[in-house]
């Protein structure tokens, strides 16, 4: 690699892009048409993570960044911000929810550091009430990471019993809502699988929450298993025909 750019030259680059002489279709696009270009390169960083491939997430937080610097310049032509007022502002929000480095240094472990960034972000958005944090929690996100979300912002909110206990009664609550979907189904009552099949998914997630597991990954740990067994299978199938 011969040459090497800079931050600037490299925004240049988009710029350039978006102009009259550049691309068709990077001239185009608009926030909307790129939304689910930037959940694509995000998942994709994650899975080099998982992998452990530092030369491909190398590449995927390129296409990270290609997305942000995209957004950056389509609202720099609108007026709406520039990518200078992205990096002030994370660089500001950095150093107020880190009073305890760039403030009056003070001692204190990771798990504090989350209560004050926590109590700091709620001041930020003017959050009164753990409603109002609720409602804060993109729809965008995964099925399974907003359930979960809620339910950890939701038991913030509220004074819980023994953990024995709780626990005890969301395994109730599991085992009563895999009945009642039970019954539905065998009464015949198609109308309400659904509803009801929600109320079991969420217990779930719950019952997660409560034995501090992730959900998300849980299922895609469960997912890998089935199609690692699947191709196992299929591959001793064929194995058989061939012989």
């Amino acid at each position: 690699m011969d040459k090497r750019y800079t931050f600037d030259e490299f925004m240049d680059i988009i710029r350039y892009l978006r102009s009259e002489k550049g691309c068709p279709w990077d001239r185009k696009q608009t926030h909307e048409s790129l939304d689910k270009y930037m959940l694509e390169e995000a998942y994709e960083s994650v899975e080099a993570i998982r992998n452990g491939n530092t030369e491909n997430l190398c590449e995927e937080l390129g296409d990270v960044l290609l997305q942000i610097a995209l957004h950056a310049v389509i609202a720099e032509e609108s007026g709406e911000f520039t990518v200078e007022d992205i990096i002030t502002g994370e660089s500001e929000k950095m150093i107020r929810r880190h009073p305890h480095i760039f403030g009056e240094r003070e001692q204190i472990d990771a798990d504090q550091v989350v209560k004050n960034w926590d109590e700091i972000k709620k001041q930020e958005k003017k959050q009164e009430s753990t409603s109002d944090t609720l409602k804060d929690i993109p729809k965008a996100l995964p099925a399974l990471m907003r359930a979960e979300k809620a339910i950890k912002r939701a038991k913030k909110g509220k004074e819980e019993g023994p953990v024995k206990e709780e626990l005890t009664k969301t395994f109730e609550r599991l085992s009563k809502e895999l009945f009642t979907l039970k019954n539905k189904w065998e009464e015949g009552q198609e109308n309400q699988l659904e509803e009801k099949f929600e109320d079991l998914l969420f217990q779930i997630v719950n019952l997660s929450v409560f034995l501090q597991l992730n959900a998300e990954n849980s299922l895609t740990n469960a997912t890998n298993k089935f199609i690692n067994r699947f191709v196992d299978i299929e591959g001793l199938t064929e194995e058989k025909v061939q012989v």
